[in-house]
């Protein structure tokens, strides 16, 4: 029940603990109190001027709503951590990309977005659900895009230079999957299946290389810009309890040292749909992800490649993955070879 003596105390507790930074456990108090208050006079007799502010500048690594990686981080004020909103429908993230920094494919299970770009153009996409066509947008300086609700979607900078972004939700919690993270984070004979067939040992090496986020983009950037892709923490995994572990007996292997596996072959380019590079074996299965993959006209040029083992050579029962870059940086080719 709200109680006078109860939101003075709670005060005197948030004003040292903004100070330091709010921790959980003040939060969780200050929103029970807020939810509790009858009317909005008795909440803003419990939102003092000095807990109206959020300071995004001063948040860090760490604190309540930072999220970190190697190609920068995103600072969210919600109601994890900023109990202002409680009860206003709003909230909101900055994000702070480094150079060739990326917010990797993400939804928002409970508002919708709309993403301002401060001070670069930024790469953004959208997958709104199944049928609807992906949409790639360049957020220019000055300008805004919409998210929908629960849409997949991401933010990249192609540039060299810092870039800052803006996000407002119209809810208060709007929450945040990243999809690579949570799909694998799904019992691995699941993911396997929906995979087409991948073994435990596939998934688990899979998931070894998932960085945290915020990541290093694209390799056209990186070489562009000049950035070296460095090794990247991978804490934020989907945890793992009896429901979705693996076996205890196998453990993550580089997908490129494994037995049977090619190094990855220095180009590939396709001359139309359906058509396979030189030198390649007869089981070789191209996953188009680019237009200059299988556009007859963009790759009228066949590269020639070493070529891949064969299915015998590959242990039994292993599905091996290798990636092979095309002398068109921004394509990358997936091969799956049974």
């Amino acid at each position: 029940m709200f109680t006078v003596a109860t939101s003075a105390s709670l005060l005197a507790l948030a004003g040292s603990a903004f100070a330091a930074g709010l921790n959980a456990s003040t939060v969780a108090e200050l929103t029970e109190e807020l939810r509790l208050a009858p009317t909005k006079v008795d909440q803003s007799k419990i939102i003092t001027d000095e807990l109206s502010i959020f300071d995004f500048n001063g948040a860090k690594t760490g604190d309540l709503g930072v999220t970190t990686g190697v190609g920068g981080h995103t600072v969210a004020a919600d109601s994890v951590n900023f109990p202002a909103v409680i009860g206003n429908g709003v909230s909101m993230t900055i994000g702070y990309l480094g150079p060739c920094g990326m917010n990797t494919p993400h939804t928002h299970p409970r508002a919708t977005e709309i993403n301002f770009s401060l001070n670069t153009t930024l790469r953004g996409g959208v997958l709104i659900e199944n049928g609807a066509r992906f949409a790639e947008i360049d957020i220019r300086p000055g300008t805004a895009t919409i998210f929908p609700q629960g849409a997949i979607h991401f933010e990249m900078n192609p540039s060299c230079e810092e870039a800052m972004f803006v996000a407002g939700f119209n809810g208060e919690n709007p929450g945040v999957q990243q999809v690579a993270q949570r799909f694998f984070g799904l019992p691995p004979d699941i993911v396997g299946a929906a995979l087409g067939g991948l073994g435990v040992q596939e998934v688990l090496d899979l998931e070894a290389f998932i960085p945290d986020n915020v990541v290093l983009g694209v390799d056209e950037c990186l070489q562009r810009c000049g950035i070296q892709r460095s090794s990247q923490p991978t804490a934020q995994r989907q945890p793992r309890v009896s429901a979705n572990a693996y076996p205890p007996t196998i453990s993550a292997e580089n997908v490129y040292e494994l037995p049977g596996t090619a190094a990855p072959p220095t180009s590939a380019v396709f001359a139309a749909a359906g058509a396979k590079p030189t030198g390649f074996a007869d089981d070789f299965v191209p996953l188009c992800d680019s237009p200059y993959d299988c556009d007859p006209v963009a790759s009228s040029v066949l590269a020639t490649a070493a070529p891949l083992p064969t299915a015998a050579d590959a242990p039994a029962g292993r599905r091996a993955v290798v990636e092979e870059r095309s002398p068109f940086p921004e394509v990358t080719q997936i091969a799956l070879r049974r």
